[in-house]
């Protein structure tokens, strides 16, 4: 479960720094409030997730996130099978995308169906990736979206935070559900794994576990409820 959001009493600010932790993620953003329901426990101290109102100077051009890299160019394909079969290709557009003043990394995916999905994703100077939106359903910034955290620098085992939020269109809860998971995949073998769970109070019936390696990214992705699903890291960029 995800607890209240931590919040830096006093005036309203746009980076807080965090000296505890674990995570020592250094420089973090917080905001002056919001509308959306408070985020369930985050352990994430200092960071308000999700932010109403992102800082365009808070945040770097390059998403280099070890457990989440997105260099311009750099693509992923993986097997998909279960309730939906086939390949899933994931790259990483070359052009920024603008949204709420932050230029946004975008990464398509292009699934089994053929249809493209894009999302946009931007990194803060502490290293955490935020998620800025989902091309055609919600952007930060606009009609009461909230970006939220999509990895962040340095997962912490028990962690909690929302990773999107608008009312009524997406509300992503992600738990870090362990840091030392180890799976085979048809690229190769990978240890020492981050595993998100990812579940929404818009389908409850559905969750997910995502696994992560450092320096490449997403290795594979199980459902935990839900039409059964796997997908599984063919090969990631050199």
């Amino acid at each position: 479960m995800v607890a209240p959001r931590a919040r830096r009493p006093g005036r309203c600010v746009v980076l807080a720094l965090t000296v505890v932790l674990t995570m020592a993620m250094g420089t973090l953003l917080a905001g002056c409030g919001t509308a959306s329901p408070e985020s369930p426990p985050s352990g994430i101290d200092e960071l308000e997730i999700p932010t109403p109102s992102p800082d365009p100077g808070d945040f770097v051009a390059q998403v280099d996130n070890p457990w989440l890299p997105l260099t311009p160019g750099a693509s992923w394909i993986y097997d998909v099978s279960g309730a939906t079969s086939g390949t899933l290709t994931v790259t990483v557009r070359d052009a920024p995308m603008r949204i709420a003043g932050v230029d946004t990394t975008a990464v398509e995916r292009l699934g089994p169906d053929g249809t493209p999905v894009v999302d946009y994703y931007a990194q803060d100077r502490a290293g955490n990736v935020w998620w800025f939106g989902r091309e055609g359903e919600w952007q930060a910034g606009a009609d009461g979206a909230e970006a939220g955290v999509a990895m962040p620098a340095d997962p912490r085992l028990g962690d909690g935070w929302r990773a999107a939020y608008a009312e009524g269109v997406v509300d992503v809860v992600v738990t870090v559900a362990t840091t030392d998971q180890a799976a085979t995949t048809p690229a190769g073998r990978f240890t020492g794994l981050v595993g998100l769970d990812t579940e929404s109070s818009l389908t409850p019936e559905q969750a997910t576990r995502s696994y992560y390696a450092e320096g490449v990214g997403l290795v594979e992705e199980v459902s935990t409820s839900g039409p059964v699903s796997q997908t599984r890291l063919v090969s990631a960029p050199s």
